[in-house]
């Protein structure tokens, strides 16, 4: 089986920064997507950045100029600078792999890691 691990989040105020990364491991044949979806209270879980092999990262308009996402093997990271009040919320890894015992591609959920940020 795969399995995503999140670090990285925490407290900080208004305008600071943080580092997530979500390292994959496991079973893996390869990997097509990585991506970090955020969720705050009461909303939908929305797409943060997604980065793919030989695409431009993506990224959702409110984080853009902000946020980079980047990936080195089996890990993706997302670099939050400038961070407001309305970036609050839990931040979880996607991964889209071939892996286990699966011959079909199998989309995977970390179990987030929350990002406070205070005005």
């Amino acid at each position: 089986q795969v399995h995503l691990v999140e670090s990285g989040g925490g407290l900080v105020q208004a305008g600071g920064s943080l580092r997530l990364s979500c390292a994959a491991s496991g079973s893996i044949l390869s990997i097509n997507h990585m991506a970090w979806y955020c969720q705050a209270s009461g909303r939908q879980r929305e797409l943060v950045a997604e980065i793919r092999s030989a695409n431009a990262p993506k990224y959702a308009d409110s984080v853009k100029g902000r946020f980079t996402v980047s990936r080195v093997k089996n890990t993706v990271y997302l670099q939050m600078n400038s961070l407001k009040p309305e970036d609050t919320a839990m931040y979880y890894c996607n991964v889209g792999a071939y892996g286990g015992s699966s011959s079909l591609p199998m989309d995977y959920w970390g179990k987030g890691t929350p990002v406070t940020v205070s005005s």
